[in-house]
C-alpha cells in the first residue's frame, strides 16, 4: 500500500514545533512542498531533511502525478500544506491528488496535523489583518480614522454586545464580541503610529492587562488566602486603593456612562470607600418622590432618580438593566398590539 501524507501546519506556531508523529512521517519518505522557501521547509532542511520542489512549470495534475510517483517509488511521501489547503497552488494540487486517488485503491492518502495551536493563537490573525488594513495599500477608510473618530463605534459595539446578552443570544454575542475586539485591535494599531515617546501596541495592552490581573488576584498567583467571594472583592478594593496612591476612588468613574449606570457606579464606589453608607436611609425614596410631586424640577427629578438607584442597589438590582428591560417590554407589547 502506497502512502501519501498531507502534512498541515499553522503559521501561528513556530515552524519547528512539530508533533512526534509529524517528525516520524517526515522521515519515512521524500518530502515535497509547493513553496520550498516556506518557513517550515527551511527548518526541515536545517534539520537535515531534504525538501523537494514540485516541478515547475506544470499543471496541478502534473504536480499530483509527481507526488504519487515519488510515493510509489519510496512507499511513502509527504506533501507540506498550510492551514488552509484550499488556497492555490497547494489547494489545486491536493484536489488533483484526490481525483487521482479514485482510480488507485492501493493508495492511502491521509492528512496529519503537524502542530497544535495554543488557545488565543488566532488573535495573531486579528493583529496581522488590522495591520494590513491600516498600512499603505490597505483600506482608505481604515487609514483615515483616529481615536476620536472611532470612539462612537466602540460605544456602539459594546451596546450591541450588551443587547446580545440581554437576548440570551450566544451566537450574536460571539459576533458582537468580535466587533468589540476589532475596536481594541484598531485603537492599538493606531497607537503604533504615535511619536516614539507616546507609542504603544496591542502587546502593551495585553501585558498591562495580565499584570493587572495577576496583581489583583494574589489569592491565585501568590500566597494570599481568602475566604469566599466577598473577601476577594474586599481585597480587590484594597489593592486598587493602593494603586491609586491616595487619589479618590470616584475620580476614575467615566462620566460618559449612561446616567443610571453612572449613578450606580458612583454610589457603589463611594460605599466601598466608606464615603457613604452601604445602604440608603429608610424612606429616602419616598421622601424624594414627595419632593418631586410637590415641586417638579430637574433637581428634584435628579434626587428622585438618585434615590431610586440607591434603593435598587441595596437589593442588588442593576438599575440600567431594570429600566432597559421595562423599555423593551413596553416596545414589544406596543409592537404586538400594532401601536405606532
Amino acid at each position: 500500500m502506497t502512502r501519501l501524507v498531507l502534512l498541515a501546519t499553522s503559521p501561528r506556531v513556530a515552524a519547528g514545533l512539530l508533533s512526534p508523529t509529524a517528525w516520524q512521517t517526515l522521515q519515512s519518505g521524500p518530502v515535497y512542498a509547493a513553496d520550498p522557501g516556506a518557513p517550515l521547509a527551511a527548518v526541515l532542511v536545517a534539520g537535515g531533511l531534504e525538501v523537494r520542489a514540485l516541478a515547475r512549470p506544470g499543471s496541478p495534475e502534473q504536480a499530483a502525478r509527481e507526488l504519487l510517483s515519488a510515493a510509489d517509488e519510496a512507499g511513502a511521501a509527504t506533501f507540506l500544506i498550510g492551514p488552509d489547503p484550499g488556497r492555490p497552488p497547494t489547494g489545486e494540487i491536493v484536489a488533483a491528488v484526490l481525483d487521482l486517488c479514485t482510480a488507485r485503491p492501493d493508495l492511502s492518502v491521509e492528512r496529519i496535523e503537524g502542530n497544535g495551536e495554543l488557545p488565543g493563537a488566532r488573535l495573531l490573525d486579528v493583529v496581522a489583518t488590522m495591520d494590513r488594513l491600516r498600512s499603505p495599500g490597505g483600506c482608505p477608510w481604515d487609514a483615515g480614522q483616529d481615536h476620536h473618530s472611532l470612539a462612537p463605534y466602540l460605544l456602539e459595539e459594546a451596546y450591541e454586545a450588551f443587547q446580545a446578552i440581554e437576548d440570551d443570544d450566544s451566537a450574536a454575542l460571539r459576533d458582537e464580541l468580535g466587533d468589540v475586539l476589532l475596536q481594541v485591535a484598531f485603537h492599538a494599531r493606531m497607537a503604533e503610529e504615535l511619536p516614539p515617546d507616546q507609542r504603544w501596541s496591542i502587546d502593551d495592552v495585553a501585558s498591562g492587562l495580565v499584570d493587572k490581573l495577576v496583581r489583583r488576584h494574589p489569592h491565585v498567583f501568590a500566597d494570599t488566602e481568602v475566604d469566599g467571594a466577598e473577601a476577594v472583592s474586599a481585597n480587590w478594593e484594597t489593592i486598587k486603593a493602593a494603586e491609586r496612591g491616595g487619589a479618590s476612588a470616584l475620580a476614575s468613574v467615566p462620566l460618559a456612562a449612561p446616567a443610571l449606570t453612572l449613578a450606580a457606579t458612583l454610589q457603589r464606589k463611594a460605599a466601598r470607600a466608606g464615603l457613604t453608607s452601604s445602604t440608603p436611609s429608610a424612606g429616602a425614596l419616598a421622601s424624594a418622590a414627595e419632593r418631586f410631586e410637590r415641586a417638579p424640577s430637574a433637581e428634584s427629578a435628579g434626587d428622585l432618580l438618585w434615590a431610586a438607584v440607591e434603593a435598587m442597589r441595596a437589593v442588588e438590582i442593576d438599575p440600567e438593566a431594570a429600566l432597559r428591560a421595562r423599555a423593551r417590554a413596553f416596545r414589544d407589547q406596543a409592537v404586538a398590539d400594532g401601536v405606532g
